[in-house]
């Protein structure tokens, strides 16, 4: 079973219905031991960066979410999602975030309309069995107004171009993420979602 960490940010059953249309159990999750027993985590959300970080901390859910992910189980972040596993965010306040990866998550430049939202493709940097009949160009959904700097290009896999190059793909070990929406992101994003549900029968 795939658990969907229910932390009060966005719209969960979206993810959900995604991962049962690629044929995968998925269950919303909002406690720790839902945490400890799921098979893999999905951390969606649509937000701001203090208020989820809050609520993970008193849920009791952050500390056991990075426990499993110490333990290898496998883990997405999608959007907020994705932000949070960084150092820092620097939306409304300083605020700390899980810290898996080096990084900072600041506001896109204002040069462009903010927030960045909508369709725009997909530049493949490094290949990895989540990219499954996923092709460098292909196009996914976006919707946010912060993006990560400051990070380690190592672990990034795909960017895409809005003013200035934005990490949208950024994976290490049992750890992925991505920038966009693949719950929104038509077929590219079902792809994903199906290659992801298919990893979780590796670890």
């Amino acid at each position: 079973m795939i658990g969907i960490i229910d932390y009060g940010m966005g719209n969960l059953r979206s993810v959900e219905k995604a991962f049962e249309y690629v044929g995968y159990e998925a269950k919303i999750i909002k406690d720790v031991d839902s945490v400890k027993e799921a098979h893999a985590l999905v951390l969606p959300g649509v937000g701001a960066f203090p208020d989820a970080m809050d609520t993970l901390i008193k849920t009791g859910m952050l500390e056991e979410i990075k426990r499993q992910i110490d333990k290898g189980k496998l883990f997405l972040g999608i959007c907020l999602g994705m932000q949070l596993l960084f150092e820092k965010g620097f939306e409304i306040e300083e605020t700390e975030g899980f810290k898996i990866f080096k990084g900072q998550v600041i506001e896109l430049p204002k040069h462009n309309k903010i927030p960045h939202m909508g369709w725009n493709s997909l530049e493949i940097k490094r290949e990895t069995p989540l990219f499954k009949g996923v092709e460098n160009g292909d196009y996914a959904y976006f919707v946010h107004s912060y993006y990560v700097a400051n990070n380690e290009e190592k672990y990034v896999y795909a960017v895409t171009d809005y003013g200035v190059q934005i990490p949208a793909v950024i994976i290490k070990d049992n750890v992925f993420s991505c920038q966009f929406h693949p719950e929104k992101s038509g077929k590219v994003g079902l792809k994903i979602l199906k290659n992801f549900g298919e990893m979780v029968k590796w670890f």
